[in-house]
């Protein structure tokens, strides 16, 4: 994979360059609660305008449904996120009111060499995701925007995606690696290779079904696999256990059984878990053992003694990946148990690795030092695909072109 570094080598004084960030932060109205993603980005960015070039980023911010018509529905508006990253750079960074159109032609035209525009949110224009053939239209004119540019791909949280802004435009320009990427795919790589051992891995999250291949993938190679978050209610199941009104999906109690039966010296299940009569911040709760789970109570947080249990097997670990919150941290009484294994893989020797997504939110806002993990990935998904053993088209194109 060429990188952001070979690109300036190249020199970048005055030329375009279309960067592909992952600007999908969380929002409390329009107010971004966690900018972490930003922060993230900012390393390739601020190369790039200190290089001289002119940068136009392209971004996603949440989910749009109906994306038509563009740019009147201020909950897909990337306006927090420009005025966040012109804060964070300290300049002021244009917005399009389009991805290609009049205005995206107009703000592209505009930027001079060491600043900064961005694109309209590109999950608003439907060839973004659409066939083969409008990814690829829509990605001819993205290259249009930026003539005699470079592509730089540094949103690791949407490589395992095939689309326009990600995997055609990569073919349409000379493209390279930013820092993030780069550094996410060593990362990844480290731990798909020959990762020093012990070896733990840490899932949570809601759902079996969303985990079942990397369960799958990871466990004839892991040391130890610690499972928390709503998916271990299944697990729980699968033991025998009643787990009263707790999240459970019982198409996948015969899988976890097997899992259990071939890997019963792997997998390590809650000890204990907070349960309540409500899924509300208010609601009744207790900790209770899990062969204790009461009627109609369900479970929102693994307790003390797992976390305790969590942290014996994280002791002496030496490589340690994380993925997904043990309870609903959202919530102040359910967020002790994800705190509490999040101390756990800080104090540890181990390389960790945090697998981004609501991991990394619930690391930061339980305002833990991020310079006490080795590696904190702003891709959930692309992380978990590629621990998968999936190929990340937003990465195999890279390659190609090298």
């Amino acid at each position: 994979m060429r990188t952001v570094d070979d690109l300036i080598a190249e020199g970048v004084q005055d030329r375009y360059v279309l960067l592909r960030a992952d600007f999908n932060v969380p929002l409390d109205g329009y107010s971004i609660t966690d900018d972490g993603r930003i922060r993230a980005a900012l390393p390739t960015i601020t190369k790039l305008v200190g290089a001289g070039a002119r940068l136009l980023v392209m971004a996603h911010l949440g989910r749009v449904k109906d994306p038509e018509p563009l740019g009147r529905d201020k909950r897909s508006s990337l306006a927090p996120v420009a005025g966040r990253l012109g804060q964070l750079l300290d300049q002021r960074v244009s917005l399009a009111e389009d991805v290609v159109g009049q205005s995206a032609r107009d703000v592209a035209a505009a930027v001079t060499a060491g600043g900064v525009a961005m694109l309209a949110n590109v999950r608003c224009e439907p060839r973004e995701t659409g066939s083969a053939g409008e990814r690829d239209a829509l990605a001819t004119e993205l290259a249009e925007l930026v003539p005699g540019g470079a592509f730089v791909s540094d949103g690791f949280g949407v490589v395992h995606r095939e689309q326009a802004s990600v995997y055609e435009v990569a073919r349409k320009l000379p493209a390279y690696g930013g820092d993030l990427v780069a550094r996410e795919t060593e990362v990844l790589r480290r731990l798909t290779g020959d990762p020093d051992r012990p070896y733990v891995v840490i899932l949570g999250g809601s759902k079996v079904s969303d985990k079942l291949a990397v369960l799958q993938n990871l466990l004839p190679k892991v040391d130890t696999l610690l499972v928390g978050g709503a998916m271990c209610f299944t697990f729980l199941a699968a033991e025998g256990n009643d787990v009263g009104g707790s999240k459970l999906e019982a198409d996948q109690v015969d899988t976890c059984k097997d899992l259990l039966s071939r890997y019963s010296e792997t997998l390590v299940l809650p000890a204990d878990v907070v349960v309540a009569d409500a899924f509300a911040a208010d609601a009744n709760t207790r900790t209770v053992p899990v062969t204790e789970i009461p009627d109609g109570w369900m479970g929102l947080d693994v307790g003390p003694e797992t976390v305790r249990l969590f942290g014996e097997k994280l002791a002496d670990a030496a490589t340690v990946f994380w993925n997904g919150p043990m309870g609903v941290f959202e919530m102040e009484p359910f967020a002790a148990g994800t705190t509490g294994v999040a101390e756990a893989v800080a104090d540890s020797p181990a390389f960790s690795v945090i697998g981004g997504g609501d991991s990394a939110s619930a690391i930061r806002a339980a305002g833990l030092d991020e310079e006490r993990f080795g590696h904190i990935s702003t891709g959930g998904g692309a992380s978990l695909e590629f621990l998968e053993g999936e190929d990340l088209p937003g990465i195999a194109v890279l390659e190609e072109g090298s």
